[in-house]
């Protein structure tokens, strides 16, 4: 099984890049493509741009042609056919920039995409504000005292324990109609999730935040 692989899609462009040599494979699909041009992004680092390519001309894509994956399939979204190519070329943990941002049903749509492959890769999204994720139902976070921590039922989450959260859950239940947890915040170095059932979605905040009852 090969390592990682890291996908930019087209929400806002990331605010910066990961080390780009923490990837055994790097691509994109077409509209996250012209955001990489823009940012000057060493485009022969790609191993493929994915998509239907009907907004693409010029010398860049003449330069890197060989590297396109045309997908026509309109009942599944860009996001989910590079998933799809990606599997097949043996990578199950993937990082995805560019999932947020725009036109929100993208984002939402980004989402469900990830849930659907939540039991074949190990996706995590990373944004200008946080990463986020779906966790298993015994999860540890190290490292995350003072960031802002939220929890969203997808879309429910039953028997909910959490500790190291300034407002912890003990044998608790959320549910997107009912009562979600979003805008908690982390008092201890370790988080930790446990819950019995439904599918849980964890965002970590990029930076330490200031609460007056911060210790």
């Amino acid at each position: 099984m090969k390592d990682k692989a890291l996908l930019f899609i087209n929400g806002d462009a990331p605010d910066s890049l990961p080390n780009l040599e923490s990837y055994d494979l790097i691509a994109c699909t077409d509209g996250a493509f012209h955001y990489l041009k823009r940012m000057g992004f060493p485009l022969d680092k790609l191993d493929f741009i994915s998509g239907d390519f009907d907004s693409h001309s010029g010398s860049d894509e003449d330069v890197y042609h060989e590297k396109f994956i045309l997908t026509l399939d309109q009942d599944k979204t860009d996001f989910h056919k590079a998933l799809e190519i990606i599997i097949g070329k043996g990578f199950h943990t993937v990082d995805v920039l560019g999932a947020s941002g725009g036109e929100q049903d993208h984002f939402l749509g980004n989402l469900t995409v990830a849930y659907s492959f939540k039991n074949q890769m190990d996706i995590k999204f990373y944004d200008a504000f946080s990463e986020y994720y779906f966790v298993p139902k015994n999860f540890i976070l190290k490292g995350a005292k003072n960031k802002m921590i939220s929890l969203y039922p997808f879309p429910t989450v039953k028997n909910l324990t959490t500790k190291g959260l300034n407002w912890p859950l003990t044998n608790g239940s959320l549910s997107i109609i009912s009562k979600i947890g979003t805008r908690n915040f982390a008092v201890d170095d370790e988080v930790s999730i446990e819950y019995g059932s439904g599918d849980l979605l964890f965002f970590v905040g990029r930076n330490e935040i200031e609460y007056p009852n911060l210790k």
